[in-house]
């Protein structure tokens, strides 16, 4: 395969050096040979890359066949995983193996994560990625009440077309020591800076950190990108308990490959727990146009702003570190079978709230990714994947007393729980179908009652899925929402979203 693109490089390359004759100017022809030369350095990127990863797999096979290990062998669902993810990448275009992401065989593998703990470094450069998702559909639910129902920030959440979001990506190599990524959105209405943060490559004991700004790792759908979702909207308790935009801040992430006999990572985190990107610490209430008389303002950082409940938010400075965000996340991959694996992963978080300031907010949640596919498929083609994740808020509000008399709310516990389980068949090439179910309630009273909170109120929502990938750089999907919402007095409502998808670029890997 090396040779094969070694040739269609020479062919190139002469074809490059046919086009001088036919320019006069010197700078021209200055030019042409700079982009020569810069071909031929990444012909032999590519030369060097196949050649490391076809080492990769014959050490990878020969481990799993049952041959002697070194130290530090990952275990077999890791193995499985890096022996499929070395294929691929074997398979891949010029432009994708260029940035080989699957380590030597001595280092310990991850297997089901994009981003290696304790692996050693790998020199890329820098990739730069555009993908843009557009949805057009309608409901039986009028704009104002579809806001509440699709309230994720990209969802697709009005009548006729939505512009979901533009993503711009960069990532690449910093040195030896350090890998860094950006990812800035664009809306028709906003430009956001989503994550921007540097990861460690060379830490020892299997520790690898993250510091900046970055999606908090709790369960499977906040820290991943809405284009890497299967559906087109965010899950309702998504929503609830992480905020439209999902739970990220500025902090730092520190994940552990511990030297158990299966894949298992344990992730430790400390992030602001302020901003709007918060909802349930000391930002603002998520989904926005609930109210109950209270001004509704940004970051939950003036007095009077709405939070959870409906109750009203108060100002906390951060005093010592106990008014920051704390993170512990498990994850573990196992294998069924040579063509089942899995990952089953537990969350929590703790930090202060908006309601005062002896507010305290607990979120715990537990989450399971199953996957079949069979070693004989065809670019991935067929799979089943079925996906859970349940969560839980546990909201300590505060006591509010209002000195005007006007408002005078007891302390109370607030809990708000829910689930979503989806399946998905990719059941021809390019072609997959699948549903979700999702469920969401909670416990203990709103401002106005819980029953007329679209935050809090009980929720039921099925949703059919049907996705086509005419490649890997573009996807079409069309969506049906069944939507039982308390507080629109439990009328069904339903929705249809035809979405578009496209990617150009490269663009960095997302989890297993």
């Amino acid at each position: 395969m090396g040779q094969r693109f070694s040739r269609q490089a020479t062919a190139l390359a002469i074809a490059l050096v046919a086009v001088p004759a036919t320019i006069h100017a010197a700078d021209d022809i200055e030019t042409l040979r700079r982009e020569l030369e810069r071909m031929r350095r990444q012909v032999q990127q590519l030369e060097d890359a196949m050649k490391r990863q076809e080492s990769t797999i014959r050490a990878l096979e020969a481990q799993r066949a049952g041959a002697p290990a070194p130290a530090a062998t990952p275990s077999a669902p890791a193995l499985d995983a890096a022996v499929e993810a070395a294929r691929a990448a074997a398979q891949a275009t010029p432009a994708q193996a260029a940035a080989p992401t699957v380590p030597a065989p001595a280092t310990p593998l991850p297997g089901l994560y994009a981003r290696p703990l304790g692996s050693r470094a790998t020199l890329r450069l820098i990739d730069i990625s555009t993908d843009i998702l557009v949805a057009a559909g309608s409901s039986t639910a009028n704009n104002d009440n579809l806001a509440l129902l699709q309230g994720g920030a990209h969802d697709p959440k009005r009548r006729g077309f939505t512009l979901q979001q533009a993503e711009f990506s960069f990532s690449g190599a910093v040195d030896p020591y350090f890998t860094g990524e950006a990812h800035v959105i664009m809306t028709d209405s906003s430009v956001e800076l989503e994550e921007a943060f540097m990861t460690t490559q060379a830490l020892p004991y299997g520790l690898q950190l993250e510091v900046g700004h970055f999606l908090t790792e709790f369960g499977r759908i906040n820290p991943t990108h809405p284009h890497a979702w299967d559906w087109v909207d965010q899950p309702v308790i998504v929503t609830r308990l992480m905020g439209g935009d999902g739970l990220r801040n500025p902090g730092f992430r520190l994940g552990w490959l511990t030297p158990l006999p299966w894949f298992s990572v344990v992730d430790v985190g400390m992030q602001n727990a302020s901003g709007e990107t918060a909802p349930s610490f000391l930002g603002e209430a998520a989904g926005g146009g609930h109210s109950h008389g209270h001004s509704h303002g940004h970051g939950g950082e003036e007095e009077g702003e709405e939070g959870i409940g409906g109750r009203p938010s108060v100002y906390t400075d951060v005093r010592n570190l106990g008014d920051l965000l704390y993170l512990l996340r498990w994850s573990n991959g196992f294998s069924l079978s040579d063509d089942i694996s899995g990952v089953l992963g537990g969350s929590a978080l703790y930090g202060p709230n908006a309601s005062g300031p002896d507010g305290r907010t607990w979120l715990f949640g537990g989450d399971l990714v199953l996957k079949w596919r069979p070693a004989n498929n065809f670019r991935g083609w067929p799979f089943v994947t079925w996906q859970s994740e349940f969560m839980q808020r546990n909201y300590k509000a505060d006591a509010v007393h209002d000195e005007a008399g006007m408002l005078d709310l007891p302390a109370a516990m607030l809990r708000d729980w829910g689930f979503y389980t989806q399946l998905l068949y990719g059941f021809r090439y390019g072609w997959a179908g699948g549903v979700r179910y999702e469920y969401a309630s909670g416990s203990g009273e709103s401002v106005g009652g819980r029953a007329a909170d679209p935050m809090r109120s009980t929720r039921h929502r099925i949703a059919p899925l049907l996705s086509w990938r005419p490649t890997e750089y573009s996807r079409i999907r069309l969506q049906y929402n069944l939507d039982r919402p308390e507080f629109l007095d439990n009328q069904w409502q339903s929705s249809v979203w035809l979405a578009f998808e496209v990617l150009y670029g490269e663009h960095p890997a997302h989890k297993y």
